[in-house]
């Protein structure tokens, strides 16, 4: 089996990921739901420009991340020829990313009256992120 990776896809999935991650992530879907699960409601301009500030190398690493989940969803997606896309996405995120996601919440810092809300949050923002992904992977 010869495996052939589209990089433009995968580029191009990466960048909608991102997208889909700062908006979901933002203020106007779960931002300010996200700053209270961290402890982060109530901070002055200054301490969150700061703090913002010292996030910015791991948006680095997250563009890592994201590049070697999307590579595995396309090396997955041709692997499997016989499920759809959307099934591939869909078996990744059920077997790998939700009970990873649960044990970094319970294992985690967090509040327990926020676990249930937050993994809400993570799980569907993964799973549309899986599902967007293997759109793009299967257009180009």
């Amino acid at each position: 089996m010869s495996v052939e990776i589209n990089f433009l896809a995968v580029a191009l999935a990466v960048i909608a990921q991102f997208v889909l991650g700062a908006f979901w992530y933002g203020p106007l879907l779960f931002g300010k739901q996200w700053m209270k699960f961290n402890d982060c409601e109530g901070l002055s301009k200054v301490e969150l420009q700061k703090m913002q500030k010292a996030m910015t190398p791991f948006y680095g690493l997250q563009l890592f991340i994201t590049i070697v989940t999307t590579l595995v969803l396309a090396l997955f997606i041709q692997a499997v020829p016989m499920l759809s896309p959307f099934a591939v996405a869909s078996f990744i995120w059920l077997g790998f990313v939700v009970p990873t996601q649960i044990s970094s919440v319970i294992w985690g810092k967090d509040q327990r009256k926020y676990f249930l809300l937050k993994l809400s949050i993570m799980a569907v923002n993964a799973f549309i992120s899986l599902m967007l992904a293997a759109w793009i992977l299967t257009l180009l």
